[in-house]
């Protein structure tokens, strides 16, 4: 408990919105900064995952930190952002993802800086309708087609794990279930074409 207490007080008085996550993007620690971007106290925050708050302009941004943490690389990403302030503005920043470990052996974590950049002047997209990339685009075809998990990440170039983190992005963006439910929620919104078999990308 005694690191946490000195990251709590370090976090606390860094000029800049910071959070600390596990790998699997659920917020370990964050300073008032990042918690006041959507009106809340750090301790609020703690559990939730990071990519409920924020949207990453294109999905393919977040390849390269996938890759960085199967590898245990340790690095920096720089990620383009969109999240809903509590007034319900539109804003956008740009995101520093940290692959850390206090050891090479230790646990691996993720450092999130944010550089806010102010208000998104255009209208912003709604969730349930946003596009998807070429690459979860055609990730969705080939699940609708019946393709595994596997088989899916040789035909786009990923992991099995850079597959699944697009389909659970995906399902939480859309409010689905699962991998069923998200495919028709796909033909709904026109992202895959209703006529072709196999499936295709609209």
């Amino acid at each position: 408990m005694a690191w946490r207490n000195r990251a709590v007080i370090l976090l606390d008085h860094l000029p800049m919105p910071v959070a600390v996550c596990d790998t699997g993007g659920a917020i370990l620690l964050a300073n008032p900064l990042m918690a006041a971007e959507w009106g809340a106290l750090p301790s609020q925050l703690r559990g939730r995952n990071a990519l409920d708050f924020f949207r990453p302009r294109s999905s393919d941004q977040l390849h390269p930190v996938v890759e960085a943490l199967r590898r245990r690389r340790r690095s920096r990403y720089p990620v383009e952002v969109r999240w809903s302030a509590p007034g319900g503005s539109e804003r956008h920043g740009e995101m520093t993802v940290d692959v850390v470990s206090e050891a090479p052996d230790a646990e691996t974590a993720l450092l999130f800086l944010l550089n806010v950049l102010g208000d998104v002047t255009e209208p912003a997209e709604r969730p349930d309708t946003a596009l998807v990339s070429p690459v979860e685009a055609r990730i969705l075809a080939l699940a609708a087609g019946g393709v595994t998990t596997a088989q899916i990440a040789k035909s786009v170039g990923l992991t099995a794990d850079g597959v699944n983190y697009h389909l659970q992005r995906m399902s939480r963006r859309w409010r689905v279930p699962n991998r069923t439910a998200l495919v028709a929620r796909a033909y709904v919104l026109g992202v895959l074409k209703l006529a072709a078999w196999p499936p295709e990308p609209a």
